[in-house]
């Protein structure tokens, strides 16, 4: 599965959008990958979380006990990834801003988890996420996305492997380019900036 073969999927999806966009790190770009929409047939999802699985090195796959993924973009994928995996797949929330189990959802201690993301960007919702997971007991031993978008060298503090890394420029407030600051924006995203 290479990068034009995702992308490809991404497109036939209307998955790839342009335009100007808040994303969820605060940061913003002319670029949006709405992943809900290339995740919205199980086919594909189940195509894109064999090829995650597949990016995770052996030692990593048979280390895993769970699956848990922040709600609401990773709540698909990782799903699916569970499915590849055969483990349970549970998702975070935050109903106040921090992550949080809820439904009934629990780690045990020690269990080794595998994070599982749509995109990342700066990491921050990653990072959130496998704190929440360190505070109910669990140890994050690696982390997959969909998509990196980071532009920099990204540090999670675990392993990190994605299936399509993209380097759509982002931009802070007051580093927009004078075309994009033209467009209204877009906030596609699920988190409160």
């Amino acid at each position: 599965m290479n990068d034009e073969y995702i992308l490809a999927d991404f497109r036939a999806s209307e998955a790839l959008l342009e335009g100007h966009f808040l994303l969820s790190s605060g940061r913003h770009s002319g670029h949006y990958l709405q992943c809900a929409r290339v995740l919205m047939n199980p086919d594909r999802a189940a195509r894109l979380a064999r090829g995650l699985c597949q990016k995770l090195p052996r030692e990593i796959r048979s280390q895993v006990d769970l699956v848990v993924s922040p709600a609401m973009g990773g709540l698909i994928i990782g799903h699916e990834v569970g499915r590849c995996l055969e483990k349970d797949a549970i998702f975070l929330e935050r109903p106040e801003g921090e992550f949080h189990l809820r439904r009934g959802f629990r780690i045990e201690p020690g269990q080794k988890v595998l994070m599982v993301e749509d995109v990342v960007t700066t990491g921050l919702s990653s990072r959130e996420a496998i704190a929440a997971v360190e505070r109910e007991g669990g140890e994050v031993i690696a982390e997959v996305a969909l998509v990196d978008r980071s532009d920099e060298t990204l540090d999670l503090g675990v392993p990190f492997f994605a299936l399509l890394d993209i380097n759509f420029p982002t931009y802070a407030e007051d580093e927009l380019p004078a075309e994009l600051a033209a467009i209204p924006i877009t906030k596609p995203g699920s988190r409160k900036v």
